[in-house]
């Protein structure tokens, strides 16, 4: 399996138009950055594969 990459920077400008939100010069570089840690950790989670026989717990307990 390949891992998928993302291009952040791209990514951003896309959801920003799509959302049609005014994303300001200055902050761009901000959201840019903190979009990667979020991708970055988000990675860490949907690559950990699960059987496929498992199932969701019907009550969360802690």
């Amino acid at each position: 399996m390949t891992k998928k990459t993302l291009e952040t920077a791209t990514y951003v400008e896309a959801m920003a138009q799509l959302l049609d939100l005014d994303l300001k010069p200055q902050h761009r570089p901000g959201v840019i950055k903190n979009f990667a840690k979020i991708y970055a950790i988000a990675s860490l989670v949907t690559e950990f594969t699960l059987p496929d026989d498992i199932e969701a717990a019907p009550v969360f307990k802690p």
